[in-house]
């Protein structure tokens, strides 16, 4: 009988033990995020959660946040997704995951978590318009370099991720930029086909028949972009000299 007590003694002050020491890391975590110390907020909230079996809302989005302001993305997106799977600070967990994802690049991850967020955000809340700003920014800045590399499905497929947003500023811009983009396609099409205009009738034909689609295309595009922005003179322009074009 005296050793079982003595058993459940030594038990409870091991148990004791453990509680004192996550307590001291948290406490630590705390002070280290107050004093702008992210690096080692990380540390200390991260062992603190795992000794308490990420228990803690709370510190977990702490954890989330130092993460992001110590440049520790990985980190920072999987505590953020922790917060947003316990119903915790949801709008800005899924602002501070999204940042995370597109500061590591991962693209599909970024646009899931966005479109995660998009949905589960209500209208009205300020975060919502915070995550169609980091879709707007990423996508129209990935498609640019995909266009630059000569990807035109890539690219497409980028700035037609804008279009999810409800920014009607921000879905013309989307559309400018696919127009311009199978415009500038055709054109160099175009240019290379000229010289044999006289020499080679068939080919040219052939080429301006691919410069033309492109252009139809382009024109689809900028006429969505002035039906949302009026004043776009930008796709106005274009537009003026595709319809010169395809005459």
């Amino acid at each position: 009988m005296k050793k079982t007590i003595l058993t459940v003694a030594f038990c409870l002050c091991i148990g004791n033990l453990f509680a004192q020491d996550a307590d001291k890391l948290r406490d630590e975590g705390d002070a280290a995020l107050k004093a702008k110390d992210y690096a080692t907020a990380v540390t200390k909230y991260g062992e603190y959660l795992k000794q308490t079996n990420y228990q803690d809302t709370i510190r977990i989005f702490n954890c989330g946040f130092a993460a992001n302001q110590a440049k520790n993305y990985a980190e920072a997106a999987k505590y953020f997704d922790m917060a947003v799977k316990m119903n915790y600070n949801v709008d800005d967990s899924y602002v501070g995951e999204a940042m995370a994802y597109r500061n590591l690049n991962k693209t599909e991850d970024f646009l899931t978590t966005v479109e995660e967020g998009l949905k589960a955000i209500p209208d009205g809340n300020k975060n919502k318009t915070n995550l169609e700003k980091l879709l707007y920014a990423y996508c129209i800045k990935q498609g640019q370099a995909l266009q630059k590399k000569g990807d035109t499905a890539g690219a497409e497929k980028m700035y037609k991720e804008v279009l999810a947003v409800s920014n009607k500023e921000y879905q013309s811009n989307a559309y400018y930029c696919l127009g311009a983009m199978y415009y500038g396609n055709g054109a160099k099409i175009l240019q290379a086909a000229t010289p044999v205009a006289t020499s080679d009738p068939d080919k040219y034909a052939s080429e301006k028949a691919k410069a033309d689609k492109d252009f139809t295309q382009a024109k689809e595009y900028l006429d969505k972009a002035v039906e949302l922005d009026p004043n776009d003179e930008n796709s106005k322009k274009i537009l003026a000299s595709i319809n010169d074009l395809l005459k």
